[in-house]
């Protein structure tokens, strides 16, 4: 899996208030509805809440990859957002989170999207990765670091 199969500049934003969970959320379903018309912002949104009962996506390590399966739309789909300030998400580690890697697959994915969670967890665990995407200054250069990883 490569970062930039998954990204766009559209989904990346760097330095967002974030304030809860919930808000986080509903920012990603927001961001990717707005570039993929085909998503409808709420019902991503219900289905990334769905997803967070489950259990959190709260990785460790300040990081987050809120997930779930979506119809009307064939491919992977990420977004990144840093937040500004750390906010509580329920990780395994207890520790609050300011990376957000979303991973949307289709409906009828299956071990795919699996594999792909694993890849992108991996490059996330990169404690020098998670550093530099901390430290971009802009959208622009959040997105490049992202997909510089690959």
């Amino acid at each position: 899996m490569q970062i930039q199969s998954l990204l766009t500049q559209g989904r990346t934003l760097c330095d967002i208030e974030g304030v809860s969970k919930k808000r986080v959320l509903e920012i990603l379903a927001n961001t990717i509805a707005q570039d993929i018309p085909a998503i409808d912002a709420d019902d991503l949104f219900r289905r990334l809440i769905a997803r967070e009962r489950l259990g959190s996506t709260g990785i460790g390590h300040g990081i987050a990859i809120p997930h779930c399966r979506v119809e009307n739309y064939d491919g992977v789909i990420g977004a990144l957002i840093t937040l500004n300030q750390p906010i509580d998400f329920d990780s395994i580690d207890s520790e609050p989170v300011d990376i957000l890697f979303a991973m949307l697959v289709p409906e009828n994915a299956h071990g795919e999207h699996l594999q792909n969670l694993a890849a992108l967890a991996g490059a996330l665990n990169d404690s020098g990765f998670r550093e530099r995407l901390r430290s971009a200054e802009s959208d622009a250069a959040l997105y490049e670091i992202a997909v510089s990883k690959d």
